[in-house]
């Protein structure tokens, strides 16, 4: 089994404290955010897009708490640790934070302060991304890198699922109400 632990960051200190190295080195950071639930090839695609813009690429990632409060009950599909380890095994990504709900707003932009943010545009107004511009070297706007999206597969799963148990109530309700009539009338 592959050990990626050392490449997850469990505190806003501790990423700090990386960043200054990395920073020493001459590394040009880069810095993304996201759910990352149920990572799909557009996931892969943009982390692979993100990493050309610099040396190091750190991943941001919503917590469980966090994502629920967003996008309602039943998600994350992936719980929080699984989805940071399945991070570390993806070629470009470097390190990945864990983003709590009780973090400020932005709170992993100003303390990474990268050289280079990854942003979609669906994220953020023009006018947050003037003020993220005050924490970073650079705002790179990309566009989603799939036809799908978490969110959509699982609305396609349960839309599916609810007209398949339409059809089975429909049809067993239906021999029901038959077989109760015929039982009224003597049958």
């Amino acid at each position: 089994m592959i050990n990626n632990h050392h490449q997850i960051i469990s505190s806003l200190e501790k990423v700090t404290q990386l960043v200054n190295k990395l920073r020493e080195q001459k590394k040009k950071i880069v810095l993304t955010q996201g759910s990352f639930d149920m990572i799909h090839i557009g996931h892969a695609r943009y982390l692979i897009e993100a990493k050309k813009f610099g040396d190091v690429l750190i991943v941001g990632t919503d917590s469980d708490t966090k994502i629920a409060r967003r996008k309602g009950p039943g998600r994350p599909v992936v719980p929080q640790d699984e989805r940071l380890e399945m991070l570390t095994y993806l070629r470009p990504v470097d390190y990945v934070v864990l983003k709590h709900t009780q973090d400020p707003k932005w709170g992993l932009i100003k303390a990474v302060k990268p050289d280079v943010l990854i942003v979609i545009k669906d994220n953020y107004s023009d006018e947050e991304i003037a003020k993220l511009e005050d924490f970073c070297g650079q705002v790179k706007i990309l566009p989603r890198m799939a036809t799908t999206s978490t969110s959509a597969k699982l609305r396609e799963l349960q839309i599916g699922a609810a007209k398949r148990i339409q059809e089975t109530l429909s049809t067993k309700l239906l021999h029901t109400l038959e077989d109760a009539i015929k039982e009224l009338k003597g049958e």
